[in-house]
């Protein structure tokens, strides 16, 4: 199991949401560059950074603050919100971003989206899979496309895509325990599927579930900012 903290960035500031909502703005950090080297000190080696302004705006904004911290870390990033075309591409992996994760260009734009599988490679497109009763949500999560979570992923999966980040929006930011069932079955409908949980992790202990089902790796974002998991926690975990 990995563990690999968030950092939700608008205006340049550390941010967690409630269920994806905007006007439920938390800053935690005004620099998150400091929380991405607080990170590293902990021994993770992986980040996961969402340009919240982007995913409104359709279009990278926040590229600065990638810049910085992969620039002034030695973290793995991957890095999401608001890649809607091949010069947002452009401008994240030159800011050193290792990975991008595309959700809703996947879903409004798959041919634009198929292209990024074949000129970058699957080890570097991560698919966003983002889901409201288990329907896919779009556009920073404010719009619920037609589209069945477990289909649409199969589909990309059938194109290339290995890696998926998966979100039960419901569950993202309350701190009430994440979507176990829906990430085992997804693996088991989906064969060599690596799955990304994200969402609703409260305690290690969900952590050890999310393991104990096979999920490989989690996102986790508020969990770690309100201290509900502590940074031995974290090292034992990815140790």
């Amino acid at each position: 199991m990995q563990i690999i903290p968030a950092i939700d960035v608008i205006d340049g500031k550390c941010v967690r949401l409630s269920k994806g909502e905007y006007d439920t703005k938390k800053v935690y950090n005004e620099d998150p560059l400091e929380v991405a080297r607080q990170f590293q000190d902990w021994g993770v080696s992986r980040l996961h950074v969402v340009d919240l302004d982007g995913a409104k705006a359709g279009h990278i904004v926040n590229h600065k603050t990638l810049e910085k911290i992969c620039g002034h870390t030695s973290l793995t990033v991957d890095f999401g919100g608001g890649l809607k075309t091949s010069d947002d591409l452009r401008i994240a992996f030159e800011c050193g971003a290792a990975m991008v994760t595309g959700g809703s260009i996947a879903v409004k734009n798959p041919s634009e989206f198929e292209g990024w599988i074949s000129k970058y490679g699957p080890e570097r497109i991560i698919l966003g899979a983002d889901a409201k009763d288990r329907k896919i949500a779009v556009t920073g999560w404010t719009e619920t496309s037609s589209q069945d979570l477990i289909p649409f992923v199969a589909a990309y999966r059938a194109k290339g895509i290995s890696k998926v980040i998966c979100t039960d929006i419901s569950r993202d930011g309350m701190l009430q325990g994440p979507a176990v069932d829906l990430y085992k079955e997804m693996m088991d409908e989906v064969e060599g599927l690596f799955v990304i949980a994200s969402g609703g992790v409260s305690c290690a202990a969900d952590i050890e579930a999310l393991a104990e089902a096979g999920v490989p790796a989690v996102i986790v974002g508020k969990a770690i900012y309100e201290k509900r998991i502590s940074p031995e926690e974290i090292m034992r975990i990815n140790a």
